[in-house]
């Protein structure tokens, strides 16, 4: 599956679409791609189980991600125990394995190419048999043409109502996901409504 052009309303999550607004708007001052520095958000401590902090490493299909931000809810789905990366700093690939790095790979190495913020969406089973949509959008940061950071957020929702998220994108057969949304965010509508936000916090995902 190809990926294809889409303005913000491609996201389902309300919270994404929050981050991403911010991230439009801090693009705005700082194009191509803001700072990490300058990425200004209102009450993040709840949104921090669900993210994920990375230092791109290298360029084009060599870059490696190291994690600098593990979510704990993130950890639970992977069925990973949860490790500080400033005690044990790691890459993505050695964190989740190769089978399953080939199934995310794309999409970050998508982000890097294109300095704008990629999305996905996949479709996976519960350990129940309830299907879960899984939500991806990475939000590239860095100073002149390089991405140096890129910053993810994680969410499962499923219409079924409750699920059970642990081991969620283990390696089970049930969790292959299926992949139904491969976007690039490549336009830079910012709804109105979105609000203003100029008291937020900088994030720190060191």
């Amino acid at each position: 599956m190809e990926f294809a052009g889409a303005d913000p309303s491609v996201v389902k999550s309300i919270r994404q679409r929050y981050l991403l607004n911010e991230w439009l708007r801090a693009a705005g001052k700082h194009e191509p791609m803001p700072l990490l520095r300058d990425f200004h958000l209102d009450r993040i401590d709840d949104e921090m189980v669900d993210m994920m902090g990375y230092d791109a490493v290298g360029e084009g299909d060599g870059a490696r991600f190291l994690i600098t931000h593990q979510g704990a809810r993130l950890a639970t789905t992977y069925g990973n125990e949860r490790i500080d990366p400033a005690e044990r700093p790691r890459f993505l690939d050695e964190k989740v394995g190769p089978e399953r790095y080939a199934n995310v790979v794309d999409l970050y190495r998508a982000c890097l190419r294109h300095r704008r913020p990629a999305y996905s969406i996949s479709t996976v089973q519960d350990a129940d048999g309830k299907e879960v949509s899984y939500e991806r959008l990475l939000m590239p940061f860095g100073g002149g043409e390089a991405v140096q950071q890129i910053v993810g957020s994680f969410k499962s929702i499923s219409i079924e109502g409750g699920f059970k998220i642990s081991n969620l994108m283990g390696l089970r057969p049930k969790a292959e996901p299926v992949i139904q949304v491969r976007a690039i965010i490549d336009r830079t509508f910012v709804p109105a409504q979105a609000g203003p936000h100029s008291a937020g916090e900088v994030i720190d995902l060191d």
